[in-house]
């Protein structure tokens, strides 16, 4: 498969709707993060230099290197994302002629559900880390892109929740009751902080106050 980060709008959203396994929920909650963070980094463009936002120029300047950065891990998760299941996928195809292969397989598959629990869960983390970039855009930014800001937190929250579904689908098939534990808590507290995020950045303003009616 091309790397999807290198496909045209276009292609991407044609490649979604086809057929394929892949690109899947996954990789779409990546560029939704990835457009959250790039948002986020657009309001601080428009705010760094200008006289009347003098007083949040240091605080601007921080959110554009935050919000660069998570844009790029964002943009890498896209194709990590649909390609983490193929560990899994090729445990699927390993011999289980004899109870040696039988375990070993298992073994494999076990070890590929990990890692495709693991590779979403990383996307979360990284979309998690916009909200406080969008409620200081929303706040502080430039009032003209205000709504800009407030689809960052939109966008943030919403790879947030996608990315941790494939977290919980995953963790629904392994065994590793501790591995379980730890990835289900961090999972439970992302998700708490993505919705709660939000709506306190949606409420902070009228506009967005509105939706949350």
């Amino acid at each position: 498969m091309a790397n999807l980060k290198d496909l045209t709008v276009d292609g991407f959203v044609q490649i979604t709707s086809s057929e394929e396994p892949a690109p899947g929920g996954g990789s779409v909650s990546a560029l939704a993060g990835a457009l959250a963070a790039a948002l986020a980094e657009m309001v601080a463009r428009l705010t760094v230099g200008r006289e009347r936002y003098a007083a949040a120029e240091e605080e601007m300047q921080q959110v554009l290197r935050e919000a660069g950065a998570i844009k790029e891990e964002l943009v890498a998760a896209i194709h990590k994302d649909s390609s983490s299941f193929e560990q899994y996928m090729a445990a699927l195809a390993l011999p289980k002629n004899t109870e040696e292969e039988k375990a070993a397989r298992r073994e494999a598959m076990q070890e590929g559900l990990k890692a495709a629990a693991q590779v979403p869960l990383g996307v979360a983390r990284s979309a998690a880390r916009i909200l406080p970039l969008a409620q200081a855009a929303v706040a502080r930014g430039n009032g003209n892109a205000v709504t800009d800001a407030l689809v960052a937190a939109m966008m943030a929250r919403t790879a947030v929740l996608g990315a941790l579904f494939n977290v919980k689908i995953n963790l629904s098939s392994i065994r590793d009751e501790a591995f379980v534990q730890e990835l289900s808590r961090e999972a439970a507290a992302l998700e708490q902080a993505a919705l709660e995020g939000e709506q306190a950045i949606l409420r902070s303003t009228e506009i967005g106050a509105s939706c949350c009616r």
